[in-house]
This record gives C-alpha cells, sequence and structure tokens, in this order.
C-alpha cells in the first residue's frame, strides 16, 4: 500500500513540473514588446555605423568609404565630401561615427576607418567638423601604433564615457593575436583617448605599456556600449570558432584572448588548452557556436518600458537581433528579435526619440526603426 502511494506521489509530482515547465516554456515570449519594424531608408553600400543628429537627421558610414547624411524621413540623402580615404578591402573600410558630446555647440564628430595599405594599415580615428555638406578642419587624432599587413579584424567601435574621454576597440588583426596579450601593443585592445587623441593621465599603462591601452587581450571587439544607469561599459567580440564574449569591462584588465578561449580555431586545432587562467576574466555571456556580435546598444528609451535597461546586438551569422535581459548588470537571459528580417545585422542602436534603430549588412542595406506596434 504505502508503495503504491508513493507511486501515485511520484506521479503527480512529474505531472505537476511538467505543467511547470511548459508553463516557464510559453512565458517565455511574453517578454517581447508588440512592434513593428519600419524601413526608412535602402539601398545603402554596406552600412556599417548609425548616428543622431540634433535636428532628427542621420549620419550613416558606409564600408566602401562614404559618409552619407540621411533626412528624417529617410527620403533624402547626401554624400559628405572631405571624408579621409580608407583602405576598403575585405573587412577594411569606414566604420563607427560618433558626435562629440558638445555637438550642438562645436559640430565634432569622429569617423572611425582602416587607414593605409595592403602592407601597412590599421585602425584609425580622424576628428572634424561636420558642414552642410562636408567635412571641415579634419585631423587624424589616432592611428594604432602597430601596423598590421592583413585586411581583417580592426574593431572600430567606439563610445564616448562621462567623462568626456573616448574609448577606441581595435582588433588583433588575425595573425598577430599575440600582440593581444602585449599592452605595449595596440592590437587587441580597447583604447582611451582625449578628444585631442592624446592619453588621459589616469590610464592605467602609461609606464609599462602604450599609454591610449585601457583594456587588453581582445580579438575583434565590434560593439561596445555604455550603461548609463550604472557607468558599466559592455564590449562583445568575436571568438574564432566559436567563443563570442560579451564582457564587462574594467581599467587595465585582461580579457584573455588568446591565453584562453571558450572557441577553436577555423581549423579545428586549440588556439589555446585554457578557458580560464589567473589574472584574466570571463565573460558575463559568451555564444558558442558563434553568432558573429555586430553593433551593441543599452536600452533606456521611453517607447517599450519592457526592454529598458537591456542590451541588443546584432547576430550577423543568425540574421536577428538578441536581447540580452540585464538584472543588477548581470544578463540573466537572452532573446531572439526580429528574425523576420532575415537579414545579417550590422549595428542596434537606441535613438534619442525611444526608439530602436538597425542597420542591415549588405550592398542593398537598410536604415530601420522599431516602434511600438
Amino acid at each position: 500500500m504505502r508503495k503504491t502511494q508513493l507511486q501515485t506521489l511520484r506521479a503527480r509530482a512529474t505531472q505537476y513540473l511538467s505543467i511547470f515547465a511548459l508553463s516557464i516554456s510559453f512565458a517565455a515570449p511574453t517578454w517581447s514588446a508588440g512592434y513593428k519594424l519600419e524601413t526608412l531608408a535602402s539601398n545603402l553600400q554596406y552600412p556599417w555605423s548609425v548616428a543622431f543628429l540634433p535636428d532628427g537627421e542621420f549620419l550613416v558610414s558606409q564600408r566602401g568609404g562614404q559618409l552619407l547624411k540621411l533626412s528624417a524621413d529617410g527620403s533624402e540623402r547626401q554624400n559628405i565630401a572631405g571624408v579621409p580615404e580608407t583602405y576598403a578591402k575585405s573587412q577594411g573600410g569606414f566604420f563607427d561615427i560618433v558626435l562629440d558630446p558638445d555637438f550642438e555647440s562645436n559640430k565634432k564628430i569622429y569617423l572611425s576607418y582602416a587607414h593605409g595599405g595592403p602592407h601597412a594599415n590599421g585602425t584609425g580615428v580622424v576628428r572634424a567638423t561636420l558642414g552642410e555638406d562636408k567635412l571641415q578642419n579634419s585631423e587624424l587624432i589616432l592611428l594604432v601604433e602597430t601596423a598590421k599587413d592583413t585586411a581583417v579584424h580592426y574593431g572600430g567601435r567606439m563610445q564616448f564615457l562621462p567623462d568626456g574621454t573616448l574609448l577606441i576597440t581595435t582588433g588583433d588583426g588575425f595573425e598577430y593575436r599575440e600582440d593581444a596579450q602585449d599592452p605595449k601593443s595596440e592590437l587587441g585592445k580597447v583604447l582611451r583617448i582625449n578628444t585631442d587623441g592624446t592619453p588621459p593621465p589616469d590610464n592605467p599603462f602609461l609606464q609599462q605599456g602604450s599609454p591610449r591601452v585601457w583594456t587588453y587581450g581582445h580579438r575583434n571587439p565590434q560593439g561596445l556600449a555604455l550603461d548609463t544607469d550604472t557607468g558599466n561599459v559592455y564590449l562583445h567580440e568575436h571568438g574564432p570558432k566559436g567563443g563570442d564574449e560579451l564582457n564587462l569591462l574594467r581599467s587595465g584588465n585582461n580579457y584573455g584572448w588568446p591565453a584562453i578561449t571558450l572557441g577553436v580555431d577555423y581549423s579545428g586545432a586549440h588556439v589555446s588548452p585554457f578557458k580560464e587562467l589567473d589574472g584574466m576574466e570571463q565573460p558575463e555571456w559568451s555564444w558558442v557556436p558563434s553568432i558573429a556580435p555586430s553593433g551593441l546598444a543599452w536600452y533606456d528609451g521611453e517607447a517599450f518600458p519592457q526592454w529598458q535597461g537591456d542590451l541588443f546586438l546584432g547576430a550577423l551569422v543568425n540574421k536577428e537581433v538578441r536581447r540580452l535581459d540585464l538584472e543588477n548588470g548581470k544578463v540573466m537571459a537572452e532573446e531572439r528579435l526580429f528574425t523576420e528580417l532575415d537579414e545579417r545585422i550590422r549595428d542596434v542602436r537606441s535613438g534619442p526619440d525611444g526608439y530602436l534603430y538597425i542597420l542591415t549588412d549588405s550592398e542593398e542595406g537598410k536604415l530601420i526603426r522599431v516602434v511600438p506596434e
């Protein structure tokens, strides 16, 4: 009798657990907000980044070496002249475009790009004044000191910090990955500069490395975002075959590449036998297999209250956007969004109007606005 009762209780417990599990799986989609996608502009040639002008217009960088200004409704566009010459090959070309924190008074913008040529190239940053139809007073304020001869792994994302300094990501150049562990090299790093290109006096490697290095041990970081509520700076980077990472940046820290990694080389060989080592940071979130993350936005808009305080990033391989649910600075869950686009996503931005903006990555790229349904 006791055995029968015990079996009955076990059966009921299993039934209740199954129902509970189903309720969780079906509850997950309620994270999503109702939305619709509005295409503002199309036929963009491999757009890489979008910035928002105070009058509602947009600046869009195209990887081939063009800078466009789009009207607020996307119906009109013009090429901005006076841009720097770029090495537009493979992954090289124009990258990020950001406005100076005092843009409304000084009209300064910052453009990152592949500088140089096939035998000596690297990530550069130009500061210029935005005129009506051209850049003026253009000056190269940063050029990665370690030149390379590969047209890949540039990094190129930028982010202003509250203190007015500028962060720039740099890739490891693929063939130079050991340099990522050397603070004297500027490959595989996050650099921090003043707006004139000089290193701030509180950078961590003023004496024993490059004075512009802020963090090191990165592979190819193409996402950078500031959580203005906490001051946290998040970065994502491409792993090799597997091992894409989201990292929480702290000045002076070592993020491991290539000494530690969750991925393997494209041939299947081990890059390193280690997934963790003392003195090297572990990612906040990771992807195995790789999703090829691109663009990164911390959302604080009013249009989607459900998404406030979360991170959004493009997934080039998966042709979608990923939302990372942040709670107290930690990633608690991940959600796939906008899969109906079925296009590679290059950039995701949180706009000043409270909406999300997406750039798709192709020779017929689009600028898309995400608004409430």
